[in-house]
């Protein structure tokens, strides 16, 4: 496999969340590891909260983005500690696991997180 990476590609991007999105798209171009956009990309990032603590956040493709084109919004920003959480329980219905994932997001208009969301955390 050849490597895509570029560092005067890489350096557009900013941070983090930025980095995610540049390797994202990476995966994204290459044909023999996503079909049609699929597939599930992520990063954790330690944040203040609205009240000054610090909180690791897990930024997950959200439903729907193509990895190949995702942009920052195209992630959605979970509470990780709630997502280790819920990969701790017995069992969960899929209607249950969606509810949580998308009641513990720090942006409400960011897109649904993905289905394997807690498989990230």
């Amino acid at each position: 496999m050849r490597s895509l990476w570029n560092d005067r590609e890489a350096k557009q991007f900013q941070g983090d969340l930025g980095l995610r999105v540049y390797t994202s798209r990476l995966l994204g171009r290459d044909k023999s590891l996503v079909l049609h956009g699929g597939g599930n990309t992520s990063v954790k990032i330690r944040e203040k909260n609205l009240f000054g603590e610090q909180e690791t956040i897990l930024y997950v493709k959200g439903s729907g983005s193509d990895l190949e084109t995702i942009e920052p919004q195209g992630f959605s920003p979970v509470l990780l500690a709630h997502v280790q959480r819920l990969a701790e329980l017995p069992s969960l219905s899929d209607p249950e696991m969606v509810n949580q994932l998308v009641t513990h997001m720090l942006n409400a208009s960011a897109p649904a997180p993905s289905i394997e969301t807690i498989l990230h955390g």
